[in-house]
Parts: structure tokens; sequence; C-alpha cells
């Protein structure tokens, strides 16, 4: 009996998506590289279909797992489409992994075939490689006997045959593998389906349609790039493809390819605002945005750059069941509202409901099957952790107010209590963030001599200023309650970031008070009834 709710194989999984659009717009480019080369809906397909035929050769089935560690790159989108075309799961690697989470991820994967470039090469030698029996190398660089390890060239990936899977890949089942960062320990193994793919794209991001060019500059080992990809080949549109972001050369890459729809994360927003301002700042052809979070610095990106910005809620774990159906909406800090299909309750330690306007953990699940994560990839024990009660619980600190507008408060992991209050790290920093000098900034909590925690911010200054941290009070003061107020202000030339450009705090927290760091009260700074007293 047919679900209404499942979408059809040809709507969400990549073989019979290939094969429509292939024959429905053959000549219409899905892929542009960096190099200027790019590949058809019938170019890919035919690569696809014939990267099957090469992983096949080297033992992969329907069903097992392939390793990817590459760039962004044809070589990547080789690996995972020719994989998926047998049934295959992509499993991509973050390329900062070395030693003991590069172990752990590469034994954890079951994978016997490995796609890696050839300056990670190294890395290999130091750890466990587990099942991995067959190496293929993108690029040029020193191959090291690796016991029990054949190494191959991408040649092998384009022979003249072509293969398919053995029976046709349904939508529950798996498209990717896909690790948490890894920043706090072991990272998880997140078991997607095409069917949580296709909601990400369908249900949540309508302003991207078959007309746009989307930019996919995160890499493919984060949601949002896959999510990037998979959205253009979803609704029959092109995708860019590129490795990095840099945004000092952000609006040339734009202009170059001529496109239409990208997504914003973290302080890549506050990167572009605090470009020099220039007579081209409209002169371009980006036109609708997603971006996380949404504040005043988001506000200010669209009014200067003339962009319709949108927000949105997602994880590697769910299909973004929060978004915002207006762009540069007036409420900042908000996520959107629940969308169609998605059902969210914001519930205390005990999972009961807390009122409107409290603020509580937010637990998910959906009417639809299978459109979120299945499991943690062999960790039981954090499945049923994350799936108590028949709802996911996300980690995070939400709120909601009486329009149904939801705001992110915090990680709960990165909440801060401080003489009895409750202090949003996130809150704190968006703040901070708005000042001139702040190019970059994280608000840890450090133990205070009182019992409980004191506030202490890290920021990074925008190249050619300083941060005097009297100065950053003075600013943040009439921002925010007085018991948010940083005690302890420490300067760092960057802030430690993985590679999808979120801040490494737990390295920050180990650190915790260093030698460098600024303590207000030391320096006569204090706050009495309220207000902040400076000595003279």
């Amino acid at each position: 009996m047919s679900n209404p709710l499942i979408p059809a194989r040809d709507e969400c999984v990549v073989g019979p998506l290939l094969k429509r659009w292939a024959a429905a717009s053959p000549d219409k480019p899905l892929f542009l590289f960096t190099d200027g080369s790019q590949w058809t809906f019938a170019e890919t397909l035919d690569r696809a279909q014939r990267a099957a035929a090469g992983l096949k050769n080297l033992g992969l089935r329907q069903g097992q797992n392939i390793l990817c560690m590459l760039p962004n790159s044809p070589e990547a989108i080789l690996t995972w489409f020719g994989a998926n075309m047998l049934g295959a799961v992509f499993v991509p690697i973050n390329t900062a992994y070395r030693g003991g989470l590069l172990q752990h991820t590469v034994t954890l994967s079951d994978a016997e075939v490995l796609v890696v470039h050839a300056s990670f090469l190294p890395r290999l030698t130091e750890i466990d490689r587990g099942h991995v029996k067959h190496v293929v190398v993108v690029g040029v660089g020193p191959r090291d006997p690796l016991p029990g390890v054949t190494f191959h060239d991408t040649a092998v990936l384009q022979p003249a045959e072509k293969a398919e899977a053995e029976r046709d890949v349904q939508p529950w089942d798996t498209i990717y593998i896909m690790f948490t960062s890894g920043t706090t320990g072991p990272s998880k193994a997140v078991v997607s389906t095409y069917i949580q793919v296709w909601s990400g794209a369908a249900m949540a991001l309508p302003y991207f349609t078959a007309e746009d060019r989307v930019l996919a500059n995160l890499p493919l080992f984060h949601v949002t790039g896959v999510g990037a990809v998979m959205d253009r080949l979803i609704k029959g549109g092109t995708c860019v493809l590129h490795d990095g972001f840099k945004a000092d050369a952000f609006w040339d890459v734009i202009r170059k390819f001529q496109i239409t729809g990208c997504c914003l994360v973290g302080a890549m927003t506050r990167f572009l605002l605090k470009q020099p301002p220039s007579p081209r700042d409209r002169d371009h052809t980006l036109r609708n945005v997603t971006t996380v979070p949404w504040n005043q610095d988001s506000l200010a990106v669209a009014e200067r750059y003339g962009l319709n910005m949108y927000t949105a809620f997602n994880m590697t774990e769910i299909a973004t069941p929060i978004a915002q159906e207006r762009p540069n909406p007036p409420q900042f800090g908000t996520c959107g509202k629940v969308r169609d299909r998605a059902e969210l309750r914001i519930v205390d330690a005990n999972d009961n409901e807390v009122p409107v306007g409290e603020v509580g953990e937010l637990i998910i699940r959906s009417e639809r099957p299978w459109e979120m994560t299945t499991s943690y990839f062999r960790n039981p024990e954090a499945t049923a952790s994350a799936w108590r009660n028949g709802w996911f619980h996300t980690g995070d600190s939400f709120k909601k107010d009486a329009e149904g507008f939801y705001y992110f408060v915090d990680r709960k992991k990165d909440a801060i209590r401080r003489r009895g209050e409750n202090i949003s790290s996130f809150e704190v920093e968006s703040e901070a963030a708005v000042h001139p000098c702040v190019q970059d900034v994280a608000v840890i909590p450090v133990p205070s001599e009182f019992g409980e925690d004191e506030v202490m911010l890290v920021a990074a200054p925008v190249p050619g200023k300083a941060i005097d941290p009297v100065d950053l009070l003075k600013f943040l003061e009439p921002r925010m309650a007085h018991f948010m107020l940083p005690r302890f202000i420490r300067i760092m030339d960057a802030l430690p970031k993985t590679p999808t450009a979120k801040v490494e705090k737990h390295k920050l927290r180990a650190e915790g008070i260093t030698p460098d760091t600024w303590d207000r009260e030391a320096h006569g700074v204090t706050v009495r009834h309220g207000k902040l007293l400076i000595a003279s």
C-alpha cells in the first residue's frame, strides 16, 4: 500500500533522480566547478554509472559503506554518486581529522574502500585502518606502503562499463552516514535516509527553485554542504561546487558563476559585514540566502548587499523542522516557525512541556516516516538516549513566543549559571559580535570562587584593529542584563575552529583563565546595582 507522505524514488533517490533529469534536461548543467568545467545532468548520470562500476570492481556492494576524505571536488561527487548508484552508503570524513579522531571514524565505518586525497595519506600510516583494503588516491604525492592495502589511481572510478544497484534503492534506504563535529570527543555517526534529505530541501527551502544557481562551499562532510548539492538534484537546478569560504573572495565567486542562492552560517555573515564598503556591494546576482543565526549582523548584511535572507534550525540528525517563511524578519534571534509535518515540544528535564516563553530543551518528531535519523551507526546507547520517550532530543535550549516563533537560546552544555542567573552564551556572543573591532567571539563558563560560573569572553579582532576590554564592556552594558557582562576577557589572534567554521569551545574551556586573560575586577572595573563602575 502506498503512503502519500513518502516521495517517489525519482523525487529523492540519487540514481532515479539523475535518470529523471538526464531525460528531461540532458544539457542543463548540474555542476559548475571552480576550474570552469561543468557536468550536465546527462554527463553526471554517465559518470555516476561508471563510478559505480569502478567501485563495484573494488568490491563495494549495495548496503556497504565507502569512506571519502576529499575537499569539495569532482572526485568527491564521483565517489558519492557512484556509491549511491550502487545502493551503497557515502561516508565523508572531516578533512581536519587525524590521529584518534580519524581512527575512530575509519574503524567505526566498517568500510573496505577509501577515496582520499594524496596530501592526507601520511595520516593513514599513524592509525589502525580497520577493514580498509582499497585506497583510491586523488592527486599527486608519496605513497608509503600500507600493510594489507592496495592503492589505485582515480582512473579506477571511470571504467568503460557501467553499473547500478542490484535491487531498487528505496526512499527509506541510507544515502549517507554523516559524522557529528567531534569537537568534544568521539564523533557520532548519523545515519540519514533519502527521505530525510528530500524533506530538508523540498519542505524547508522553497525559495530555491530549479532556476537558481546555488553555491555549495561548505564541505561535503557537513550537512549543509551535501544539502546544497541535493537541493539542486532534487529540484533540477545547478550547483556551483566550491571549496571553502573566504570573505574577501566571496563576491568575486558570486559574480563569476552568477550564483543566485547560498547558505551563510556562523561567522560567515559577520565576516562579510566587516569587509570594506565598496561601490560594487550590490553589483551581483545573489538573491536568496539561508542564514543561521538571524541577528543584527544578518539584517545589516541583507540591507547592505540587497539580499532576501531566511533563517532556519537544523541538525545533522533532522530535516530542518523550523524555518522562516518570509525574508529579513523583524524578530532577532528567531529560527522561524515549525514547518509542515514536523512536531515540536519544549520540555524540562523530565520531558514535561514548559509554558510559552520559558526555556527548555527542544524535542522533535515527524509525521512523515523516515524523515529523521534512524540511528547513530553502531551506537545503540546514544540512539536510545537521543530518542527517549519517542522524541528526538536535540540537546539545544529553546523558547517559543505567543506567535509561534522559536528562538535558539544555547547548547545545553554551553549554558552558564552565575550567582543564580542562567546566561545564554549565544546571546552574549551575538551582542559582542556587533562591536566594530570584533571579528570573532566565543563565550564560555569558568569556575567562580563563589561557586557556579563566571562569564569569560574570548575574542579575535578585525585585522588592523585592537580590542580594548573596557571599551568592549562599555559597548555591552546597554545591550544586556548586568549579570551577563563578562568578568574575564581574553584576546586571541584567531579562535580555534573546525573546518565547518564552528568555534572549538572545548579547547577554550580546557585552557580556562590563561595568563593573558584580562580580569575586570583586578583592573577596578565592577558592576554595582546594575551599573558598570570604572575606577579612575
